[in-house]
């Protein structure tokens, strides 16, 4: 009996003093933004573990396993945290997450995130949308003309702390950019473009933009445009066209500076609010906006 007892003594010693906290993540390379999962491999006990998870990006976590969320990229030490009574194990990784090739930005609204990618045939374009993002310009600006089958637009600065029934869309920085009409980028749904007033260059606001929403095109529609306008889609634009849906009487009219390619359900749900004559929604569409690097 005693031989059983320093047996079972000695067999808890070594659990105690090997047990570890550990996990794993999948083998592979990470690409902001990039979602990894956790596996946690810390050995079991009786006593119920308590986990924290630090992600070297400011969040944490109190998941046994957790998934997360990378929107930058960059080396993130990750500490996970096993606390059994008053002892505290500790496992960390350093995780490389690298840079997009594409550059890539986030559109945050209550119904969801949009990402899109800016396109470096519009240079001009590109990089006054990354300058404004990055100054906060966008954070809490509205989406302050939707028109359900047609587009969402938002980024007059007026539209910060707007009170209901005010006139919007005038707004903008002391400059316009001017247009980038590149035949291969088109009105497609999820199309990311320029909103402008009327003018014969068909310079862009240094602000505004409108995303697509559009509706079912077919081959008569582009056939008229074509004939209208005087210029020719690929047939690879005509397929995409009738696949996807899109606005192409706007073709050659405005400059098409990126594409949403995750989230296009969110354009769908923000086109389908409420909206008061002007169609400004009744309730504010707030967005915010970062670029992922």
């Amino acid at each position: 009996m005693k031989q059983l007892l320093i047996l079972n003594l000695v067999a808890l010693f070594a659990y105690t003093a090997t047990a570890q906290a550990k996990f794993n993540v999948p083998d592979q390379k990470f690409v902001a933004p990039a979602e990894i999962t956790f596996t946690n491999t810390t050995p079991t006990s009786k006593k119920p573990l308590v986990y924290t998870w630090d992600f070297g990006d400011g969040t944490s976590s109190a998941e046994t396993s957790p998934m997360h969320r990378y929107s930058h990229s960059g080396n993130f030490t990750v500490i996970l945290k096993a606390i059994k009574g008053k002892k505290t194990t500790t496992f960390k990784k350093t995780l490389q997450v690298t840079a997009p090739e594409i550059c890539l930005i986030e559109i945050e609204t209550e119904f969801g995130t949009m990402t899109a990618e800016l396109y470096n045939a519009t240079p001009k374009h590109r990089d006054n949308f990354i300058k404004l993002s990055e100054e906060g310009y966008y954070n809490d600006l509205l989406f302050h003309r939707v028109i359900s089958g047609f587009m969402i637009q938002g980024g007059d600065p007026d539209s910060r702390n707007a009170p209901a029934g005010k006139s919007l869309g005038m707004g903008g920085p002391s400059y316009q950019i001017p247009a980038e009409i590149i035949d291969s980028l088109c009105h497609l749904k999820g199309a990311l473009a320029a909103a402008r007033t009327s003018n014969p260059e068909k310079k862009s606001s240094g602000s505004q933009f409108y995303i697509v929403q559009g509706g079912p095109v077919n081959e008569q529609t582009l056939n008229q445009i074509e004939s209208t306008r005087r210029f020719h889609y690929t047939p690879e634009q005509r397929a995409r066209y009738l696949v996807s849906g899109g606005t192409p009487h706007l073709d050659h009219e405005y400059t098409v500076f990126g594409q949403v390619i995750k989230g296009l359900d969110v354009i769908d749900k923000i086109a389908a609010v409420e909206k008061a004559p002007g169609d400004r929604p009744l309730k504010d569409v707030k967005m915010k906006i970062r670029v992922i690097k």
